[in-house]
């Protein structure tokens, strides 16, 4: 029998970077969008014997034996999930198996389209995300365009916001049969309203990709996707503040009359879908990642949760304001969720320069897409998220100074170009000399020491902060 040992005697080097990692994320300011600090009794269950257990298929329906007690595992989750979002059992079903959000979409694609069918998503420098249709002038990048037809839809350059009437046109042009809703770097909510009727004027499936609000929509704190549309996916670890893993939502029998007060026929979604995720495009689920799942959600319907959705737009309010305050371009000029996408073309700097100093001084942010941009690696936005710091008890004012952080390295960065040119090369290297980085990195590790880390604390690491200064 083995005998059973810490991760620091069996594999020293992997624990030592375990505790790297620890070191870097308790030591700097995580403003990435799609990331959080989850909780202990989610990497409990990460961690579990839940893990060790093969359990192809459905509850009750397995290839393997053994699965009563996961069985009960993988029906609790699916039970919170609907209970989390307010959902009948009669009229919405989940699958909770796939194992993130673009393995979900992709399911959704194989249960609801036949190769080469259409669909409609907002375009990635908009905002949308890859898995919905995402293709360049040269190349298909997503399985969704590879596999399928698409044709995507934008904002307005003058306002940022979503073109809902072009969208109505294109789609009555274009005919797709499904039309997607969501995106990862939106700033505003969604008209679902709006959605729902342009689909049903072409015939249309609705679905919603709800992977960065899923947390503001369980607090109740954002328009309601539930109500319109047919089908819903999720990741679960970014607002929702759960482990890596993905959600399909489903309608149950026909939606009701269309627009003209024709009957929408039965689409059969659960079977196409749970078809979908296993066999089509699944083995074996993480039977540890539902599990914590399954807590996530228990966890997200308790008042502390709503109180810390409504800290996290706040602090998305805050840092939008100062960003503007100091003179900066913000997509939408505000927020109105989780996320604030930063312009600086107007500064003559790229996202991808201005990550790289940002990361220098142990700030973690994004390079992103705005629109009118021509590369996805040297684009023209920042993007900014909230939910992460505002889990290891950041508020409004402390968003002022990651916003004088921010706004400090971006002051720097433009004085380091304008010395070593716009190669991105020279820039990093000017960068890796330069004083005034170090000393803004000794200023962020000091500010963020103050603040303490949720979750497991590996071996030989604290999670506890300095004292609080004024």
């Amino acid at each position: 029998m083995r005998e059973s040992k810490p991760l620091s005697e069996v594999d020293p080097e992997v624990h030592t970077l375990v505790k790297q990692e620890y070191a870097r994320q308790i030591g700097g300011l995580e403003l990435i969008a799609s990331e959080n600090f989850t909780s202990t009794a989610v990497m409990e269950c990460l961690g579990s014997c839940l893990t060790n257990k093969y359990s192809e298929g459905l509850p009750g329906a397995r290839y393997y034996g053994g699965n009563q007690v996961i069985d009960q595992v993988e029906r609790l989750c699916q039970a919170r999930a609907l209970e989390a979002y307010g959902l009948d059992p009669a009229a919405w079903g989940v699958n909770v198996q796939p194992y993130s959000g673009s393995p979900a979409n992709f399911s959704v694609l194989t249960a609801v389209l036949k190769p080469h069918e259409r669909l409609m998503g907002l375009d990635l420098p908009s905002g949308g995300h890859l898995t919905h249709g995402f293709y360049t002038a040269t190349k298909k990048i997503s399985s969704s365009s590879i596999f399928f037809e698409s044709l995507p839809y934008s904002i307005r350059a003058d306002t940022g916001l979503i073109d809902y009437d072009a969208l109505e046109a294109t789609a009555q042009v274009f005919q797709p049969k499904l039309l997607i809703a969501g995106g990862s770097a939106y700033p505003r909510d969604w008209d679902y309203a709006r959605y729902r009727a342009i689909a049903d004027k072409v015939g249309a499936l609705l679905m919603m990709d709800m992977a960065h609000i899923s947390g503001i929509v369980a607090a109740g704190e954002c328009n309601n996707p539930f109500e319109l549309c047919d089908i819903v996916t999720t990741t679960t670890h970014k607002s929702l503040r759960g482990p890596r893993s993905g959600l399909i939502f489903f309608r149950r029998g026909p939606r009701g009359p269309d627009a003209k007060g024709k009957p929408v026929p039965d689409w059969d979604l659960e079977a196409k879908i749970n078809f979908a995720v296993f066999p089509s495009n699944q083995g074996g689920p993480h039977n540890n990642a539902i599990g914590g799942v399954a807590v996530a959600l228990r966890e997200a319907k308790s008042p502390e949760f709503k109180e810390y959705i409504q800290q996290v737009l706040k602090n998305a309010e805050a840092l939008a304001q100062e960003l503007v305050k100091r003179g900066y371009s913000l997509v939408t000029g505000g927020t109105e969720n989780h996320l604030v996408l930063w312009d600086l073309r107007d500064k003559k700097l790229t996202g991808s320069k201005a990550e790289k100093i940002m990361d220098m001084v142990h700030i973690t942010a994004n390079k992103n897409s705005v629109y009118g941009d021509k590369s996805a690696m040297s684009p023209g936005g920042i993007r900014l998220g909230t939910p992460a710091l505002t889990s290891r008890g950041f508020k409004e004012a402390d968003f002022v100074k990651v916003a004088e952080f921010l706004d400090r390295c971006v002051q720097l960065a433009l004085k380091v170009q304008d010395e070593s040119g716009k190669m991105l090369k020279d820039f990093v290297a000017a960068l890796a000399t330069n004083e005034e980085v170090a000393a803004i990195r000794e200023e962020v590790h000091a500010f963020c020491a103050q603040f303490p880390m949720p979750g497991l604390v590996p071996e030989g690491c604290t999670s506890a902060p300095a004292e609080r200064t004024a």
